[in-house]
């Protein structure tokens, strides 16, 4: 297995908002970075995703407009998995769903070095599952990154039941080299962040169709409460409501009716009401 020092090249499989991130601040952090999607329509989105929060970053003065550049210039799109064979550590960021995650990682099984690591950003399924479609489940670990990746601190690293020590070290102190800070999690259902997260969210919602409060007094609530940055509602919006809706049923089927999705959630998501992606979720954004 490869040390940190001998990770030069990160490959991350999935353009959309978390695998953008996740290329984005392995570029900041100075490594070659391959990102990889099915379509070239959803690199460019991918890549519009970096340019705009880059350019951010410029506005504020937390990189300069040379640091950006070289930043962005280290990220190669690509829609062929197999271009990603020489990268050390790959990080899966594609959609929620175990069989989808699956077929990707027999794939890489098959394309990467017998050395290379492979991580999944998965926020709720198993990872031993994942694990047991390659050779190597002693290198296959959870590399949860929270949204959005640029701007939030923390990285959730899920030890498998097979995950080696050595792979779990290894991707600690990756993390700790992008500027995150870590915390540990068995391969537990919802792991730390969303076994937690979810109920919150969940019985938020069920605050709003229960008629508890506002929408903006139960966020505000929370708020001044709790001193969090947001609320559970405006929260949602920003995971995504589909996304929420998928943790929550995922956690429901393994750990039972405590945490049952909301009913205004399920009606939210068949909508199409998703959030901040979609302009309408228990918010309205331009």
């Amino acid at each position: 297995m490869f040390a940190l020092e001998d990770i030069e090249t990160v490959g991350v499989v999935g353009a959309g908002t978390m695998g953008s991130g996740i290329a984005q601040v392995s570029a900041q952090a100075g490594y070659q970075v391959r990102l990889r999607d099915i379509e070239e329509e959803y690199l460019d989105r991918g890549f519009e995703t970096i340019d705009d929060s880059l350019g951010r970053f410029v506005e504020r003065d937390t990189l300069s407009q040379d640091e950006a550049d070289a930043a962005r210039e280290r990220i190669t799109g690509t829609t062929d998995l197999a271009d990603l064979a020489k990268c050390e550590l790959v990080i899966e960021a594609v959609v929620e769903n175990m069989n989808v995650k699956k077929e990707v990682f027999a794939d890489l099984d098959d394309v990467v070095g017998e050395d290379a690591v492979l991580g999944t950003n998965t926020s709720t399924l198993s990872i031993t599952s994942i694990a047991s479609a390659t050779d190597r489940p002693e290198r296959v670990v959870g590399l949860h990154f929270m949204n959005p990746v640029p701007v939030m601190s923390g990285v959730e690293v899920v030890i498998g039941e097979k995950t080696s020590e050595g792979t779990g070290e290894l991707v600690h102190t990756f993390a700790e080299e992008l500027g995150k800070e870590t915390w540990e999690a068995e391969d537990k259902p919802g792991f730390v962040s969303n076994r937690i997260l979810m109920p919150w969210i969940n019985e938020g919602i069920r605050a709003l169709d229960e008629g508890v409060a506002t929408k903006e007094d139960i966020d505000r609530g929370m708020k001044l409460g709790t001193n969090v940055p947001m609320g559970p509602l405006e929260l949602a919006d920003h995971i995504g409501l589909d996304v929420c809706l998928d943790a929550t049923r995922t956690l429901w089927e393994e750990l039972g009716d405590r945490y049952k999705p909301a009913y205004l959630l399920k009606r939210k998501v068949e909508a199409d009401d998703l959030g901040k992606k979609t302009g309408q979720g228990f918010y309205t954004y331009d």
